[in-house]
C-alpha cells in the first residue's frame, strides 16, 4: 500500500500520536512475573480464550493460469488441468500461512488430508513476509 501525498506512514501516525499523549498520559505497563515452574492457573485461563478462535484452514490441490477468453469458454463437465500430478503432495494453509504438506486420502466418501510434514517455525516466520 502506498502512502498518499501529504500523508505520513503508520509509524509516523503512531509517533505522532504518543508525542501529543506526552509524559501526563504515559503510564508504566503491568507484567505478571514470570516463573521458572508449571503455568500458573491464572496464566492457563488467560490463554484459553484462545482455543477458541477460528482458524480457516485451505488445502491447495494446485494451481493453472487462464487467459479470460478460455475462461469463458469453460462450462459444467470441462476440465481445467493443473499445474500438479496425482499423487502429488498438497500445501496446508492456515490463515494464509502455508504451515504444512500432506497427501489426500478419501474415508467414508469424503476428502481429507493426511499431513506429512509441518513447515518449521524458522520456515513458517520466512512465509509470514
Amino acid at each position: 500500500m502506498a502512502d498518499e501525498p501529504g500523508k505520513g506512514t503508520a509509524g509516523d501516525d503512531w509517533a505522532a500520536a504518543l508525542a501529543e499523549q506526552g509524559p501526563s498520559g504515559a503510564q508504566a505497563p503491568n507484567f505478571e512475573e514470570l516463573s521458572d515452574g508449571a503455568p500458573s492457573q491464572a496464566g492457563s485461563q488467560n490463554l484459553d480464550f484462545l482455543l477458541d478462535v477460528p482458524l480457516e484452514v485451505t488445502v491447495e490441490l494446485g494451481k493453472t493460469s487462464m487467459i479470460i477468453n478460455k475462461m469463458l469458454q469453460l462450462s459444467q463437465g470441462s476440465v481445467i488441468e493443473l499445474n500438479k500430478a496425482a499423487g502429488d503432495t498438497v500445501e496446508i494453509y492456515v490463515n494464509r500461512k502455508l504451515m504444512g504438506k500432506g497427501e489426500v486420502i478419501v474415508v467414508n466418501d469424503r476428502f481429507g488430508v493426511r499431513i506429512t510434514e509441518i513447515i518449521s517455525q524458522a520456515d513458517r516466520i520466512k512465509n509470514m513476509a
